[in-house]
């Protein structure tokens, strides 16, 4: 059981903090009265002074609120948000100060400052007036009086700029705008009239810098956004232009510009993400009408357009219908003739074509412009080789079906002109003997084209029947005449009897 003394002991133990707690309460209490707001003028000074701006920021915040008429603590806050980047935010507190006290020449050199920072001109020009009527210092009244003969300058540039934009001279109106800009950094209406300027000299990179500031500085700046968006758009960046055109609905709901352009650039944006999901799934013919959907979509934008048919050509040549893909890559080559993935297309086409001339100069060109790309060098590589093969024996044309014949396609042509050229339907000894030769070749077309290792190995450029290529591997010899046929039956199992009467 705990004893009484115990329990009296601690109590009195606490006694002394607790008259410290009520000590500083009251003390508290008093400086609330009558020095907080001293206390967070004096704290934020400090703040400041050590470049902590978010704390400084903090005290001057509870310092206006604890006096609101203490010009001291608007215009310190002030000082703050301009430290921080925040002139939107100075502006309503160096109106205020001035409010409190006209005759604060700081205040209202700063405010005019910010106001023709920010393009307002007559209102700046107001501000230095004063500043040069109100017994200011000798550096005050030489900084209002440089400002004042800047802004009178600016306001001679703001109507020639004007005037040079209505006659449509952009570019003396670009040129005009770079020095208003200089000084009228926030200045949105210069920025946008320059933007536009920008637009009508096809120099849409610097169009969009002006476009974006302009959406920064101007609160529900919509039309900056959608003029970004129809910029991004017309340069083939759906995703960009997306992007914008949400900012602007975000702002209003309701815009009829940016609800239409929305629906126009998400229709065209799900339409391509669909057409590239089926390339994936190898789904060529489908995707080839998707693409042709988006051009019906968007048939005036260029970027689309060429956009559609580079993936068409790719689809194309991926499907091995190469007369159709040469074509529609050969449309995309005009406009955007360093186009490295067209390049490489149309040669697999070409390839795909026996044109390996024409491959391996678009493989030449691709290269130019991509030089360690590794599909190039292999593609130029099988083109080079293929040419090579195609002037010495190419068993497609000897048997006269496409490379991308089945085997089924490969053993009827056999057959066919087996039948046609047996040495047996030959009684001249020369036609015999021609006849002997072109059986033989047909023969040998026809055991490589229908063994897929042998196949693949002559459609990588190398022919499984030549010594030479071989190097010492095993191959048939059909070099030693028409002997090395006896006994050897092209229709099937079973001996062949070369008396076979082929009618």
């Amino acid at each position: 059981m705990v004893s009484i003394d115990h329990v009296a002991h601690k109590i009195l133990t606490y006694i002394p903090y607790v008259l410290v707690l009520m000590d500083m309460r009251y003390e508290g209490v008093k400086c609330g009265r009558d020095g907080s707001v001293d206390n967070h003028m004096e704290m934020g000074k400090k703040l400041l002074a050590a470049g902590q701006l978010a704390d400084a920021l903090s005290h001057f915040h509870a310092a206006v609120d604890g006096d609101p008429k203490n010009y001291m603590a608007y215009y310190r806050r002030a000082t703050v948000f301009l430290a921080m980047g925040k002139s939107k935010s100075a502006l309503p507190d160096l109106s205020r100060v001035i409010e409190l006290k006209p005759d604060f020449t700081s205040a209202r050199l700063q405010r005019g400052n910010l106001l023709l920072k920010q393009g307002r001109l007559d209102e700046a020009e107001s501000d230095f007036k004063k500043v040069m009527k109100s017994n200011p210092s000798d550096k005050e009244e030489r900084e209002a009086q440089s400002q004042l003969t800047k802004s009178d300058e600016i306001q001679r540039l703001v109507a020639q700029a004007r005037s040079s934009f209505s006659s449509q001279d952009y570019m003396t109106a670009a040129a005009q705008l770079d020095t208003i800009i200089e000084t009228c950094v926030w200045d949105v209406t210069s920025r946008e009239m320059r933007a536009e300027c920008f637009i009508q000299m096809g120099e849409m990179g610097k169009a969009i810098s002006d476009l974006k500031a302009a959406s920064k500085l101007k609160n529900d700046n919509t039309q900056a956004f959608y003029k970004l968006s129809t910029i991004y758009y017309n340069l083939g960046a759906r995703k960009m232009s997306l992007n914008e055109v949400r900012e602007c609905l975000k702002l209003d709901p309701d815009h009829k510009q940016c609800y239409s352009h929305y629906k126009q650039v998400k229709k065209l944006n799900k339409q391509i993400q669909s057409a590239e999901e089926l390339i994936q799934e190898q789904r060529y013919e489908e995707a080839v009408s998707k693409y042709e959907a988006v051009m019906k979509t968007e048939p005036t934008v260029q970027h689309f357009s060429l956009l559609a048919k580079e993936r068409i050509c790719h689809a194309l040549t991926q499907s091995q219908q190469a007369s159709r893909a040469i074509s529609v890559c050969s449309e995309v080559l005009q406009s955007d003739p360093e186009n490295v993935n067209v390049l490489k297309d149309r040669a697999e086409a070409y390839v795909q074509e026996e044109q390996y001339e024409d491959a391996i100069k678009d493989y030449e060109t691709a290269a130019k412009h991509s030089e360690n790309d590794r599909q190039i060098k292999e593609g130029m590589d099988r083109a080079q080789r293929l040419l090579k093969q195609s002037q010495k024996r190419d068993y497609y044309k000897i048997l006269g079906v496409k490379r991308t014949a089945q085997k089924k396609e490969i053993i009827k042509a056999y057959r066919k002109l087996a039948q046609q050229w047996h040495p047996d339907n030959f009684q001249d000894p020369e036609e015999k003997k021609k006849a002997e030769k072109k059986f033989i070749d047909i023969a040998q077309a026809k055991e490589v084209l229908t063994d897929p290792e042998k196949r693949t190995k002559f459609d990588h450029g190398e022919d499984p029947m030549d010594p030479e290529s071989q190097q010492g591997h095993h191959h048939h010899n059909f070099h030693g005449g028409f002997h090395g046929f006896q006994g050897f039956n092209p229709f099937g199992s079973g001996p062949f009897n070369f008396k076979f009467n082929f009618n």
